[in-house]
Order: C-alpha cells, then structure tokens, then sequence
C-alpha cells in the first residue's frame, strides 16, 4: 500500500529519472548533430552541455523561475498575515520556514519552488492575498507546504528548466537539419536514416515535454490537496480558495507554460463550455471542480 513516504521516494527516482532522460537525449542529439556536421566535438559539447544543465538545474532552477516571474522577496514586516499562517503552519508539519515571495498580479494563484525543504520558497500573487480571506489562504499555503513535504518541487523546478532545453535544442537541430547547414552528403551510406532519427527526435522533443509535464502534475495535485487538508483539519477553507481561483477567470500577467505546472491552479484562466472539456485534456492541472468535490467528501 502506498504511503507518503513511498511517494517522496517516487518523486525522487522521477526527478532523477528525468535528469539521466535529460543527458541521453542531449548526448543522442549531440551525436546525430557531430556525425551530421562532421565534428566530434559537437559530441563532447554535448555531453558537457548535459552534465552542466543537470547541475545547474538542481541548484538555480528555482531562482530562474522566481524572476521569470519578478517575485520580491517579504519579509515578517512586510507581510504579517502571510508571514503568521506561513509560520504556523510550517510549526504544524514539522517543517523549516520557507522563503515568503510575492508576485504582483492581480490574478489570485501560488506556488512552491526549491530543491528541498531546507531551500524551499512559496511565492503567492498579490492577487491571491487581496482576495481571500485567513481560512483559505491557510489552505493554500496548506497545499504548497505540502508539495515541499511531499518533495514535489525539486521534480517540478527541474522540469521547467530540463524541458526548455531541450525543446530550444531539439528545435534548433530541426531547422538546421531542414535547411542542410554544412552536413554531409544525405545520399551517403546510412546518412540519411541519422538525419531521419534526429529530425523525428527534434519534432516530437516538444511533445515529450508537454506529457512529462502532465504526468508530474495532476497526480501530485490531488496529494497536495488531501495533504494541506489534513495540515488545516479544514478542508473546506482550499475548496472555498480554490472556487474563488477558478471563478477569477482571466490569466496571469507574462504566464510561461513551461511553469504552468507549478501553480496550485492554472495560471491560463478556465474556458467554458465544450471548449473548456476539451482543453482539459491537455492541461497540467485536474478538473477544479473535480479538487473541490474531492475536499468537500474529506469534511
């Protein structure tokens, strides 16, 4: 039977899982591209491009992802109810407290970053503390310090910079490929099965990282739901917050999608209708309405 602790061992085989993905699909590009451009060292770029980004995701990937998004940096002072249920809650889960940010957006939403909990940071909108009120940020804050005590963020922080990697490369081989820059002859013996494996690669690079990023997410929303439920022992207070999230309706200002799964909710606003169905299949969150059903059975 499942557990938490089986599923923080989960989490931490996929993020390593990813990274060793990582470095085959960089070096397998490395070599198409060396053999196709006649150059060995295209490979040993490669394979020290790999190792590279897999270090450097592991220590500055959440950094990344708090500029992209111009989060500042509260402080108690700043910040004091924020500050206090942070606290709190942190005291009630046996965890460190983690770094305050706050993003101005007018769009209510949040989420947690870092590589563990001891270099953890919950970044919530502005947005999100003008429009609710103590009982459900508690239950959002609930959510995201479960995702640190669950070790979802390093797995989550990783993928945004792993995957845009390897989409920009993927996409470079593609065009440069397209266009014959400098390769060798495609009628050359076996040439053109090379050229054929990394352009197949290349194109569905992006696809792969859209499924990666739909695996990691809807799963781990419903755990960090039922966590921060049990954190709170109010679950009515993350359902209300998260009607209030859906009902808002517009996207977020500058919103990337390589970090869309990053967000207790998604940061694109909700469609309607058919439409709404239809795009749900694709998105790296579950159905709201399907959380706040769930939340609402635990009270």
């Amino acid at each position: 039977m499942a557990t938490l602790y089986t599923l923080q061992s989960i989490n931490n085989r996929k993020t390593w899982t990813l990274m060793a993905v990582f470095c085959l699909v960089i070096i397998f590009l490395g070599y198409a591209a060396s053999w196709y451009y006649r150059s060995s060292a295209i490979l040993y770029f490669a394979v020290g491009f790999s190792i590279f980004m897999n270090i450097f995701s592991y220590w500055f990937s959440d950094k990344i992802v708090l500029s992209m998004y111009h989060a500042r940096q509260v402080e108690e002072k700043d910040e004091q109810d924020l500050w206090h249920v942070v606290e709190n809650l942190c005291i009630t889960a046996g965890l460190p407290m983690p770094k305050l940010y706050v993003v101005n957006d007018s769009a209510p939403n949040a989420f947690a970053t870092g590589r563990n909990k001891d270099h953890a940071a919950v970044a919530v909108t502005s947005g999100l503390l003008d429009m609710l009120d103590r009982n459900e940020l508690e239950g959002v804050i609930a959510h995201e310090l479960s995702h640190i005590g669950n070790k979802d963020i390093l797995l989550g922080t990783v993928v945004v910079v792993l995957v845009g990697f390897v989409t920009l490369l993927a996409d470079f081989f593609l065009r440069s490929s397209m266009w014959g820059m400098g390769g060798r002859d495609r009628d050359e013996k076996g040439g053109g099965i090379l050229v054929i494996i990394g352009i197949v690669l290349a194109i569905l690079a992006p696809l792969f990282a859209q499924l990666i990023q739909l695996a990691i997410s809807r799963k781990r929303e419903f755990l960090a739901d039922a966590s921060g439920a049990l954190l709170t022992r109010y679950p009515e207070g993350l359902a209300s917050a998260l009607e209030k999230i859906s009902g808002y309706g517009r996207p977020m200002q500058n919103v990337n999608r390589a970090t869309a799964h990053m967000f207790i909710a998604s940061p694109f606003g909700g469609g309607r209708g058919l439409g709404k169905k239809a795009a749900s299949l694709f998105m790296t969150h579950p159905p709201v309405e399907q959380r706040i059903r769930i939340l609402r059975s635990m009270a």
